[in-house]
């Protein structure tokens, strides 16, 4: 088995890419090993010193350190994520009913549905190239609430991110949107 490794905007996190699926649809995350208790791979890489986040996207793996080197890191989490696709072991333990909370009004849910489209056919594919992911959270008063997760979470050019990129899209296309903020 051949595991890709990619860096991201993101110092601290690195993708990894099994040549296979992960996830399939959505994405999800740990932040700390008692949430990782959900997926035995999870847990598992939580249980390398110095890996403090988690995250599975639909064809790969994100690792968020807080330690060592990348050098020392690498080896023992492709030997993680190797064993565990090898085993054929499930991914998650218990059904993923982690939801996203979502809040608007009815009066709103036409721009709601036109920023979820734009974030799922121009925004997510681009984030997940970079090992992450960002989803609707809410809207209020033209400000549209995002939630960074995976690599972007903490990423030093997620500002620029959402400013430059996601804003300036939104607001293209969706005269009402005034701002964009992610939400922690």
């Amino acid at each position: 088995m051949f595991i890709e490794t990619e860096v991201t905007p993101n110092p601290a996190t690195l993708k990894f890419v099994p040549g296979r699926k992960v996830l399939g649809e959505g994405s999800r995350e740990f932040r700390s090993a008692a949430e990782a208790a959900a997926s035995p791979l999870a847990a598992r890489l939580f249980g390398i010193s110095g890996v403090t986040a988690v995250f599975f996207g639909a064809d790969f793996v994100s690792v968020t350190k807080d330690g060592p080197e990348w050098q020392h890191l690498k080896p023992a989490i492709l030997g993680a994520i190797m064993e565990f696709f090898m085993s054929g072991a499930p991914l998650l333990v218990e059904a993923d009913t982690a939801q996203a909370e979502t809040a608007y009004s009815d009066a709103d849910a036409r721009i709601v549905a036109t920023v979820k489209q734009l974030l799922d056919e121009r925004v997510r594919p681009a984030v997940a190239g970079d090992g992450g992911d960002i989803t609707f959270h809410s809207w209020e008063d033209g400000i549209v609430y995002l939630t960074m997760r995976g690599a972007c979470s903490g990423c030093p050019s997620s500002t620029a991110t959402l400013r430059n990129g996601v804003q300036n899209l939104l607001k293209h296309f969706i005269p009402e949107v005034r701002e964009v903020r992610a939400v922690s």
